[in-house]
């Protein structure tokens, strides 16, 4: 969940290195630092954010080739200056970032101390580099193959680069597990978890795979497996831009990425879906369509956001499908011994597509003749490599931590996929099939609208900001956004948040109702429309402070909330997109009422590469 980043070649290094920092901070924000060769081996690290480190070390002499740096979310020990990377081994000669976990760091630990070593960190990342060095000394070999006899050894998930004295132009990197790309100059190397620290030097980037080495000098970029073969490096031109990644005059990346929602939504459906044609292009579906229309049952892993967004496509496959469909958080499927059977499909959705606990799920599913699909944000991630198929969602990069427009570039996707299979099954009529594509085209239009009224959300965020608990409730297609906008809520604005089909709330939240509680309902008009004005006035009769987000020409509603906001008119299936919208601007809003760091919210990180 740390973010890295490395540099050699003729620039200076340490202007690149931080820049690309800067650009990683959603990775991890708790601790930075740097390592800079030059005539010997620096290291400036610092509890804080990247400016912090920057201003302590203004005057230092940062001139160097060769650098690597890291910005931390922390694992193993607090966030300190002793526990920040870059880490140094015991000679002093040898220096290590990393992202990830060592399972086994404590056996390695007692290992080297029985032989000696002693340590200042409380991190496993001390501990893999100096048995790193233990490896190299006593076996009189160079730094590469003592990486590689240490990896064969290592369990856990890991992204290393490694700067030694004697090789002033070189950095080590391995990876398994975390994500790494490596940009390829013109007589100059780049390394990042990502691909944001490179894009205005070069758009050709190599995506290593687990298990493979990299030996990068300026003019030679050589990789291997952990068996000491040589593998061809597989160059992809990168389709992003710099502005992609800039707030472009926004005061927090959270809006720019809300307000980006009729775009990047346009951008989903752009090229796959034709309304007035009928038709919906989506080769990762047609390519496995007898797998779908066979499928005894669609199983579907995530974690936090992207979880709701399966939970919502369980509701949509099953009604237009008629297929059975399983929503399964991915750090618990990966452990129980799930019933697999050959020929289940397994959809795997993540905005990174590097998310630990789905990859591991989806390698032991596949393992049993699951069919993998994936569903990610991350050209070329390693979700999206380990599919059978899949399709992305085109959101573009994201950089505030809360997802925002990924999460409705997921709806829109698996809500295509849904669509898509039915009318290749027959489970859907074509009089609905043609009206719920025109439903979803004009999406972006009618999220524009909704965008339009944002000031009205901001009043209601002002008039209940210092609330200490909140409820939202939500029937049916619903219910997975009223659970969307309880997490937001939580992230952003660190309010206890809780989200519950609106039945359930008489079966123990109702409980906290009182004066002080606002209870937010997704409440658009839908088959559920009735029981839903009956929830809310049960609230009311309690005191309750509602806050509902109904359709425009709602005449019922209105009458008994305390405060309202209007979205455009939907089918059932189509309105959970648009009602996502005021959940995201609602959070933003209070957020910012609270002098939150809305894109950098405390002990979140955006990519989540660890368990």
């Amino acid at each position: 969940m740390c973010g890295i980043v490395g540099y050699t070649g003729p620039k200076e290094a340490y202007p690149i290195v931080i820049t690309g920092l800067k650009r990683l901070e959603y990775r991890g924000y708790d601790s930075t630092g740097v390592a800079l060769l030059n005539g010997g081996l620096k290291v400036y690290k610092k509890k804080g954010r990247v400016a912090e480190l920057e201003d302590a070390i203004v005057g230092k002499n940062l001139h160097s080739h060769t650098g690597i740096g890291h910005t931390r979310w922390a694992t193993h020990g607090e966030p300190s200056d002793v526990n920040a990377h870059p880490h140094t081994s015991a000679s002093g000669k040898l220096a290590m970032i990393h992202n990830g976990i060592i399972e086994n760091y404590a056996q390695l630990k007692k290992e080297l101390t029985n032989k000696g070593y002693t340590f200042s960190s409380e991190t496993d990342t001390e501990v893999l580099l100096n048995f790193i060095e233990d490896i190299k000394e006593n076996n009189k070999c160079d730094l590469e193959e003592a990486v590689r006899v240490a990896l064969k050894r290592v369990t856990g998930a890991y992204v290393i680069l490694l700067l030694d004295e004697e090789n002033p132009d070189t950095i080590i990197a391995a990876r398994k597990g975390s994500p790494l790309v490596i940009g390829v100059g013109k007589g100059e190397h780049f390394l990042g978890s990502d691909a944001s620290p490179m894009l205005e030097y070069t758009k050709e980037v190599v995506y290593v795979n687990d298990y493979e080495l990299a030996i990068v000098k300026p003019n030679e970029l050589i990789l291997k497996n952990l068996g000491n073969e040589k593998i061809t490096p597989f160059v992809t031109k990168l389709d992003m831009e710099l502005a992609a990644i800039e707030k472009g005059g926004y005061d927090h990346f959270m809006l720019k990425e809300i307000v980006e929602q009729p775009s990047t939504i346009h951008d989903c459906l752009r090229g796959r879906l034709d309304a007035n044609a009928g038709t919906i292009t989506m080769s990762g579906i047609q390519d496995n369509i007898e797998h779908f229309k066979k499928a005894n049952r669609i199983i579907m892993v995530a974690c936090g956001t992207s979880w709701h967004a399966a939970l919502l496509a369980e509701y949509i496959i099953e009604e237009l499908c008629r297929i059975p469909v399983e929503v399964e958080y991915a750090s618990e499927f990966r452990y129980r011994n799930p019933i697999i059977n050959k020929g289940d499909i397994i959809v795997a959705i993540s905005q990174s597509g590097e998310t630990a606990d789905t990859l591991v799920a989806i390698e032991r599913a596949k393992e049993n003749g699951a069919i993998i699909f994936g569903v990610v944000n991350v050209v070329g991630s390693s979700i999206a490599r380990i599919s059978d198929g899949g399709a992305y969602t085109h959101a573009g990069p994201e950089i505030g931590v809360a997802s925002t427009k990924a999460f409705t570039g997921q709806l829109a996707v698996l809500t295509m996929m849904a669509l898509k299979i039915a009318k290749e099954k027959g489970t859907i009529s074509n009089d609905r099939y043609k009206n719920l594509l025109l439903e979803l085209e004009a999406v972006p239009e009618k999220v524009s609208a909704i965008l339009k009224n944002a000031e009205d959300l901001k009043k209601i965020a002002l008039k209940y900001k210092g609330a200490s608990d909140a409820l939202f409730l939500g029937r049916g297609y619903n219910f997975p956004i009223a659970l969307e906008g309880a997490l937001k809520l939580k992230e952003i604005s660190y309010i206890h948040a809780e989200g519950y089909p609106a039945a359930e709330m008489k079966h123990g939240p109702i409980a906290l109702v009182d004066e002080n509680l606002p209870v937010v309902f997704i409440a658009t008009k839908d088959s559920y429309h009735e029981k839903i004005v009956s929830n809310i006035q049960e609230i009311k009769a309690r005191k309750g402070k509602v806050i509902a987000i109904i359709t425009e020409g709602d005449d019922v509603i209105p009458g008994m909330a305390d405060d309202v906001f209007y979205v455009p008119a939907a089918d059932e299936i189509i309105a959970p997109i648009l009602s996502t919208i005021p959940m995201q601007l609602l959070s933003y809003y209070v957020g910012i009422a609270k002098g939150v760091d809305v894109d950098k919210p405390r002990n979140l990180a955006k990519s989540v590469t660890v368990e």
